[in-house]
This record gives C-alpha cells, sequence and structure tokens, in this order.
C-alpha cells in the first residue's frame, strides 16, 4: 500500500513494550509522529 503526502493514514494496530498494542484511530485528539525508516543495515 502506498500513502501520498497529504492523504489519511489507515488504521493500524502495532505491538508495543509490555505486551501492549497501539492503535492509530485511538490516538484521535492526541498528537502523533508517524516515522518511517529503511530496513536496518541498507543505504538510505
Amino acid at each position: 500500500m502506498e500513502i501520498q503526502v497529504g492523504q489519511v493514514a489507515p488504521d493500524f494496530t502495532l505491538d508495543a513494550t509490555g505486551g501492549q498494542t497501539i492503535q492509530l484511530s485511538a490516538q484521535k485528539g492526541h498528537p502523533v509522529v508517524l516515522f518511517f525508516y529503511p530496513k536496518d543495515l541498507t543505504p538510505g
């Protein structure tokens, strides 16, 4: 899936530390920073 600048991110759930999960839609009303990086040990 490719998201373009300015598009709304789809809702997703991720594993977090301590056996918790974080769902994007649960963060509504709070500042959220999404940071994506290339695979470890690759140029870029």
